[in-house]
This record gives C-alpha cells, sequence and structure tokens, in this order.
C-alpha cells in the first residue's frame, strides 16, 4: 500500500500550507509576572558545588547541565509533576520548561530519573537550606519562631509485605530449638561432640558445615538430587544445616533493620507500618509510610526530616539539632503540639537555650469539670514542697517510699519518685480514687512536672496563644496544600534516602510558590497573622 503524507511518521510535511509564525523567542511569551522568573533568579543564586561533585570528572559530559537540570526538576514539583515522564513530557511542549533549558536539548525520562536519584540525593539537603538562608537575607525568614508538626505519608510499597518482629523473634527461637536437636541427633548417631550457641549460630554452623564437607570429601560421597535416588544421612544433614544457617542470616538482616522500630516492608524495608489518618475502610488497616516532619516559619518550610517512628515524640531533637546545623545559628521559640511533650525532649530544649511552647497532653482534659472532680488524680490534690507530700481528698499523706527508673526508646533514663498513702483503710472514697487492695501509690516525675510546668506557664500567655494559633494555621496549613492542592499522598522512589530527596523537593517547589504568592498579593515581611479578639 502506498503511504501518503497523513501517514508518513514526519508529520512537518503536513505543513506546507501554512506561514511560520513569530514571535519565535519564548522571553516574549512569558509573562513579565510569571513565577518562573523568580524561580530561575533564586535559583541562580545557589551553590552548586556539592551537585558538580557527585558527577565523576572522568565520565562523559552530563546530557543536561546539572544545575539547569535542577531548575528543571524543582520546577516540576512546584507545578505538581512529580514522575518523570511527565516532566520529560512538559520540557517537550511546555514553553516554561523550554526557556528554563536555555536551548538545550529536552532530557529523557531516564536522565530524570537518574539525575533525581544518583546525582541529587547528596546535595538536596544542602541546596534546600542554602534556598532558606537566602529567604533569610531577604528578610522573609527571620528565624525566630519554628512551628513543628509531622504527618505520615503511605511509600511506594506493597502493603501485604509486611515482617513483624515479635514473628520474626518467634519463628528465630523454633528455629534454634530445632538446631540443637538436629545437632543432639547428629551427636548421639557419629559421636560428632558438635556444640552451638544462639549468640554465635551462623558461625557455629559454619565451621561444623566445613567439617561435615571435609568428610563428604575424605568418603567420597557424591551428593544426588532428584525423584528416585536415595540421599546419604550425611547429605541429608549438610542440607538441613545450610537452610539454617541461611535462615539465621536472614534473621540477623531483620533485627538490624527494626532497630526501634517493630515492622518493615519487604519491598521498602526502611517503610514501617503505620496508622493512617487517611483510612477509607475505615479498618484501622496498617499501611507501610514514613512519618514525615516539617518546621514552618513565616508560612515556609524551613525545616525538613524524615523518619521510621511511628510517633512524634523522637523526631524533635534530631530534627532541631539537623536544622541548626544547616543553617548556622538557633531558633529562640519551638512551639508543637501535644505530641512532641516528654521529659527528654523538655531537658533538651532548657539545656539548648530555646524556649519551649509545647502543648501538654492533659491539656484539654483540664478544661473539663469531670477532671476537676475527679479525687484520683495527682493535680487535684495538694502538694507540700517542704515535706515532699500530697494530701488526698481524705486528708491522708501520701509520702515518697522509693524511686523507680524508666529508660525510653532513645535511652534517655528519668527518675520517678513513688509516693504511698499512709492509710487507706476504710476510706469512704476509695473506690473513686484507686483499684489497689492495699494503699494507694503515685508515680511522679519531678523533673518532668516541673518543665512541663514552664511550658504550661509560656502557652496560656498572650504570647503563646497566638504562637499556637500560628502554628495550627502555618504548618498544619502547609500540610493541607502538600497533600491536597499538591496531590501528594504517596512517595514515588522508595528508601528513606530517596524519599527524602523527594519530599525536599516538594518543599523547595513549596516555598518558592510561596515566595511568589507573597510578592504578588505585597506580603512579604509578613510573619505571624493576628490574633483574633472578641469584642
Amino acid at each position: 500500500m502506498q503511504k501518503t503524507k497523513l501517514t508518513c511518521k514526519n508529520y512537518t510535511e503536513l505543513n506546507g500550507f501554512y506561514q511560520l509564525k513569530l514571535p519565535l523567542e519564548f522571553e516574549m511569551l512569558i509573562p513579565s509576572d510569571d513565577s518562573v522568573r523568580l524561580h530561575s533568579h533564586l535559583l541562580e543564586g545557589l551553590d552548586y558545588t556539592k551537585l558538580y561533585q557527585a558527577y565523576s570528572s572522568k565520565g562523559r559530559k552530563p546530557a543536561v547541565e546539572p544545575k539547569i537540570m535542577f531548575k528543571i526538576i524543582t520546577y516540576a514539583y512546584m507545578n505538581n509533576l512529580y514522575t518523570s515522564h511527565k516532566i520529560e513530557r512538559a520540557c517537550k511542549r511546555d514553553i516554561n520548561f523550554m526557556w528554563l533549558l536555555g536551548g538545550q536539548k529536552p532530557p529523557d525520562h531516564a536522565t530524570i530519573a537518574r539525575f533525581r536519584q544518583k546525582y541529587l540525593s547528596e546535595s538536596m539537603e544542602d541546596l534546600f537550606y542554602q534556598m532558606v538562608k537566602q529567604l533569610n537575607r531577604l528578610g522573609e525568614i527571620p528565624l525566630e519562631n519554628i512551628f513543628i508538626d509531622g504527618t505520615k505519608i503511605q511509600a511506594n510499597a506493597n502493603r501485604y509485605t509486611f515482617v513483624w518482629k515479635k514473628t520474626v523473634s518467634r519463628n528465630e527461637a523454633k528455629m534454634q530449638e530445632k538446631v540443637k536437636q538436629l545437632i543432639d541427633e547428629m551427636n548421639q548417631h557419629c559421636f560428632f561432640g558438635y556444640t552451638v550457641s544462639t549468640e554465635t549460630l551462623v558461625d557455629d554452623l559454619e565451621r561444623i558445615l566445613a567439617d561435615l564437607l571435609r568428610q563428604k570429601d575424605a568418603q567420597g560421597i557424591t551428593f544426588v538430587h532428584g525423584i528416585g535416588k536415595r540421599k546419604t544421612q550425611l547429605q541429608k544433614w549438610i542440607e538441613k544445616l545450610t537452610d539454617y544457617k541461611t535462615r539465621q542470616q536472614n534473621y540477623q538482616i531483620s533485627h538490624e533493620l527494626f532497630e526501634t522500630r517493630n515492622s518493615y516492608s519487604k519491598t521498602d524495608p526502611d517503610a514501617t507500618f503505620m496508622r493512617m489518618k487517611e483510612d477509607h475502610m475505615r479498618n484501622g488497616q496498617l499501611k507501610p509510610a514514613y512519618n514525615v516532619q516539617i518546621g514552618v516559619e513565616s508560612e515556609y518550610i524551613t525545616a525538613v526530616g524524615v523518619f521510621q517512628d511511628r510517633n512524634d515524640l523522637t523526631t524533635l531533637i534530631p530534627m532541631l539539632e539537623k536544622l541548626e546545623k544547616n543553617i548556622g545559628c538557633r531558633y529562640t521559640n519551638v512551639i508543637a503540639d501535644s505530641g512532641y511533650e516528654s521529659e527528654e525532649n523538655y531537658g533538651y530544649l532548657t539545656d539548648n537555650k530555646y524556649i519551649p511552647f509545647i502543648k501538654p497532653q492533659t491539656y484539654e482534659k483540664w478544661k473539663k469539670k469531670t477532671f476537676k472532680k475527679d479525687i484520683s488524680k495527682r493535680e487535684n490534690m495538694i502538694y507540700h514542697a517542704e515535706t515532699d507530700e500530697y494530701t488526698c481528698h481524705n486528708n491522708k499523706q501520701l509520702r515518697p517510699i522509693g524511686i523507680t527508673h524508666r529508660t525510653s526508646v532513645t535511652g534517655y533514663r528519668s527518675d520517678v519518685t513513688i509516693y504511698e498513702c499512709e492509710n487507706c483503710e476504710a476510706c469512704p472514697v476509695k473506690a473513686k480514687c484507686t483499684r489497689a487492695k492495699g494503699n494507694r501509690r503515685l508515680q511522679v516525675s519531678k523533673n518532668f512536672i516541673e518543665k512541663r510546668q514552664v511550658s504550661y506557664g509560656n502557652i496560656i500567655t498572650e504570647t503563646g496563644k497566638h504562637l499556637r494559633m500560628n502554628r495550627s494555621i502555618q504548618v498544619e496549613g502547609a500540610f493541607g496544600v502538600l497533600k491536597n492542592d499538591y496531590a501528594f499522598s504517596r512517595f514515588l522512589t522508595r528508601g528513606k534516602n530517596q524519599v527524602k530527596t523527594e519530599f525536599f523537593l516538594l518543599c523547595f517547589g513549596y516555598n518558592i510558590n510561596k515566595f511568589h504568592a507573597k510578592i504578588q498579593t505585597q506580603r512579604c515581611g509578613h510573619h505571624l497573622h493576628s490574633l483574633k479578639t472578641t469584642a
């Protein structure tokens, strides 16, 4: 069949009747107030030394200049384009992307994915905090109040590939018992005298297998496989011990992955199974996810952390340490919700001269009448500091009888004082106070109570109310924009390092969009929302 012009691959042959239109320069097509101009200008002021160091000096020349490639990817994240295929398509069709390319050939999706995963992972954090310091120099981020919150974002992993710590420990114990039984059987059968220990099981099995293989060679035994062939006893022992050694090695790898968590995903071992807020089935199903933390000031994201912990308690200190290291200075006020309240966090903030504005976990309960009438609560007892005693509702004294210690998952050790009532017999209100058969006991961490009271005193001031109101607007609002407006509900990459790079890119794009919006609405230099007052 003869091809016509319409069926040819080269469609330019169809344009014979059309005249070339002007203008040919993209500069004339892009509005003067387009965010791509601001984006390009801001990124020109960054130092790309670490990014260029990721490229080998002996390697081939990059398809696209690394700085321009970074501009392309960050601008894509500004416009909700996350997959490499969509970014490739935009580079070929969108005049803003063509303008950023500056005449260079559009990169293909493989080049974009390789740049994001291989070259950008080591320098993305540095580039993000350079942007934060740049906004600080422009007067947009005063580095005074940091509003902290976290959320869980689903990992790129199958929800049914979970590995649980308790299951691994239980199966490991069963297997080790089978190993001991097999060794006993071998010793009784051939008087080998082998011994194994649970602490050095892999090394012991390797030693036994090496000895059995030497016996195999000495006896001239040939291993057989397949249906209808009889295995020797020595071959059966070697195969079983080899299988046990492999399983023990896998158990050890699992224990290394667990560290401070109780689960991981086979698809993405860095992801932890967590309970998500987006529970569409309403069955509380656990999904592989990452705990993402951000710090916000003046509506800009100034700190980012990606963690494997299911709660927020252990994320505050490492994120503040990383923030101080990257920006070279320290914030004054730290504002967070009750999920960050712990003695360890209070101690760190106090020792490092931060002013804490953390809402106590029982703050909302304190306001209720039922709490105020509950005689079993420590807050409703009278404390005598001079004698270190509590007086209960029945005017009995609770005196200290000892001190116990609690250790957190991070290794922090706190002292807890135990108080016991002098006599609860025949107390008319004992049923409302305690379920214990003996005297009422009370466990109190004095250090925690003291530091909590300081933070509570901070949040009830006018400044504290103003900052708490801004926390709910700024940091929770930022998450709302990222999840809903940016439609980012699941990571595309796997592994903690790759996930961190991806989230830094998202926050980078968010900050430039926010700066552009503030410029256009003439809100630059506006740091806090005003506290509404009732007439």
